[in-house]
C-alpha cells in the first residue's frame, strides 16, 4: 500500500513539472519571445495610466523644408481670372514654394582610369604610370557597391541572392554570391584593427553584459557570444558555447570590472565581480507562482519588484534596502521549506535533481551579492537588458536568412556586426562606415566611452 501512495506521488510530482513545462512562456522562463503561444503574454510593465502614443512636451519630428535645394521648377500661372482678365499679362507679386524630396535616378557610374604608357630611350624600359590601390583588376566595382552589399546582408540580414537581386534592381549591377561573400571576407580583415581596439576599450568598462545564443553552421549547432556596453559591442561565433568560447573572444577572462548575466554557470568561472539579471529572476518567480503554487515566490517577486521601482524613482533609503534584505532571506527559508530536499533515487548515480523551487532558493541564496548587487553598487542596472537587445539581431538573423556555410563566414561576419553595431550606438553613419571600409581609410567609433 505503501509503495503503492509513493508511486502516486512521484506520477503527481512529475505530472505537475509537465504541466509547468507546458504553460512556460516568455513571462516565466528564459525562453524567447518567439516561442510564446498565439496569445499575447503578460508584460511585467507597471500600468501608469497615460494614455499611448507621443507624451505632452514630446518634440515630434517631421519633414522639413530644405534651405539648399538641387533643382526648382517654376509653375507660371496662366488663364484667366473670375472676371476674365489674363493671367499671363499680370505681373508676379512673389511665389508659394513646396518641395518634394527623393532619391535621384540609381545608375552605376563608370569612372575609366586611363594610365600613361613610356618608353625609356635609353634602355627600351616600357612603363605605365600606376592604378590606384582600389583599381586591382581591368574591370570591378567600386566602394559603393561593396559596402552597399555588404549593408543589405550583414546589417538587414537579406540572404545573398536576394542582396544581389536588389542591387539589380536599384543599380543594374548584380554581383554573384561568391562576389559578396569576398566582400564580406575583405571588410572582416579591414576590421581586425577595430576589434583589437574594441576589446581594449571593453577591458576598460566599469560594467559589461554578456549572453549568447545558438547559430547554425551547415545545419549543426554552435553559438553567437556578445560582450557589451551602452557604446560597444563586440561579437564572437564559436563551436562551443562554453569556456572555451569566452577565452577565444580573448575579454571576459581578463575583465576585473562587473559582468551582468544570466547564472549561466560558464560566467561563475570568470574573475569578475558578477551581477545577476533580475528580468530572469522575475520571471522564474513568475513561473514558480502561477504554475506551481509557490506562495512564497509571488511575494519574492513583488517585494523585488517594488525595491527595483523605489530604487528606479530615487526613492530608496538604506533603511528600505536593510527591510527589504531581511525579507529577502525570510522568503527564500520560506522557499526551501517549502520544497524540502528531494531523497536519493537507489541504483541511480549523482546529484539527485531537486524542484524549480529549490533550485532557484538556493541559487538566490549561493549567489545573494550578486542577485542584490544593483541595490548596493553605483552603475550596476538591475537587468541585461543590454546584452538582450545586442543578442537580437542574430535572432532576427537565424529567421530570415539562415544559418552560415562556414566556421570562418560566421567569424567574418560576426566582426562586421560589432562594428555595425557599435556605430549605431554611438550614432554614427553605418553605411559612410561600410564605404570607408571598402575606401581603405576605416571611420573609427570613439573607444573612450
Amino acid at each position: 500500500m505503501r509503495e503503492l501512495e509513493a508511486q502516486v506521488a512521484q506520477l503527481l510530482g512529475r505530472l505537475q513539472a509537465l504541466e509547468a513545462q507546458w504553460a512556460q512562456d516568455s513571462t516565466t522562463s528564459s525562453q524567447p519571445p518567439s516561442t510564446d503561444k498565439p496569445w499575447a503574454p503578460k508584460s511585467e510593465r507597471q500600468k501608469t495610466g497615460r494614455s499611448s502614443g507621443a507624451q505632452r512636451g514630446h518634440v515630434g519630428k517631421t519633414l522639413k523644408m530644405a534651405e539648399h535645394v538641387d533643382e526648382v521648377v517654376t509653375l507660371p500661372l496662366t488663364g484667366h481670372c473670375a472676371c476674365g482678365h489674363a493671367w499671363e499679362s499680370v505681373h508676379a507679386q512673389g511665389q508659394v514654394a513646396r518641395q518634394v524630396h527623393d532619391l535621384p535616378e540609381l545608375r552605376l557610374q563608370v569612372t575609366e582610369y586611363r594610365a600613361d604608357v613610356k618608353v625609356c630611350p635609353g634602355c627600351r624600359h616600357r612603363q605605365h604610370a600606376p592604378f590606384p590601390d582600389h583599381v586591382p583588376g581591368q574591370v570591378q566595382y567600386g566602394p559603393r557597391v561593396h559596402g552597399l552589399a555588404v549593408y543589405l546582408n550583414a546589417s538587414h540580414f537579406v540572404p545573398l541572392e536576394r542582396t544581389s537581386e536588389i542591387l539589380e534592381a536599384l543599380c543594374g549591377a548584380r554581383p554573384s554570391d561568391g562576389t559578396i561573400v569576398l566582400n564580406l571576407r575583405l571588410a572582416a580583415d579591414r576590421l581586425v584593427d577595430f576589434e583589437t581596439q574594441l576589446k581594449a576599450a571593453l577591458l576598460q568598462q566599469p560594467v559589461l553584459h554578456a549572453d549568447e545564443t545558438g547559430s547554425k553552421v551547415n545545419g549543426k549547432l554552435q553559438w553567437m557570444h556578445v560582450v557589451s556596453c551602452a557604446q560597444l559591442t563586440l561579437y564572437g561565433h564559436h563551436a562551443q558555447r562554453g569556456f572555451a568560447a569566452l577565452e577565444a573572444m580573448n575579454v571576459l577572462p581578463q575583465f576585473e570590472g562587473f559582468l551582468m548575466h544570466d547564472a549561466w554557470s560558464t560566467y561563475f568561472k570568470l574573475s569578475a565581480k558578477h551581477a545577476l539579471c533580475g528580468a530572469h529572476l522575475l520571471r522564474e518567480l513568475r513561473g514558480l507562482a502561477e504554475h506551481h503554487a509557490q506562495v512564497w515566490a509571488g511575494e519574492l517577486r513583488d517585494a523585488l519588484r517594488l525595491v527595483y521601482h523605489q530604487q528606479k524613482d530615487g526613492t530608496i533609503t538604506p533603511e528600505l534596502v536593510e527591510s527589504f534584505e531581511h525579507r529577502f532571506d525570510a522568503l527564500l527559508d520560506a522557499g526551501l521549506k517549502a520544497n524540502p530536499p528531494a531523497p536519493p533515487v537507489p541504483g541511480r548515480r549523482g546529484r539527485t535533481r531537486q524542484t524549480p523551487g529549490r533550485n532557484l532558493a538556493l541559487r538566490c541564496q549561493q549567489h545573494r551579492l550578486a542577485v542584490l548587487r544593483f541595490l548596493h553598487d553605483e552603475g550596476v542596472p538591475f537587468d541585461n537588458n543590454q546584452a538582450e537587445r545586442d543578442i537580437r539581431p542574430w535572432c532576427v538573423k537565424r529567421k530570415v536568412s539562415g544559418g552560415f556555410r562556414s566556421e570562418e563566414g560566421a567569424q567574418h561576419f560576426a566582426r562586421i556586426r560589432s562594428y555595425i553595431s557599435t556605430l549605431q550606438k554611438q550614432g554614427m553613419n553605418v553605411w559612410h562606415g561600410l564605404v570607408s571600409v571598402f575606401r581603405g581609410d576605416v571611420i573609427m567609433p570613439s573607444f573612450c566611452c
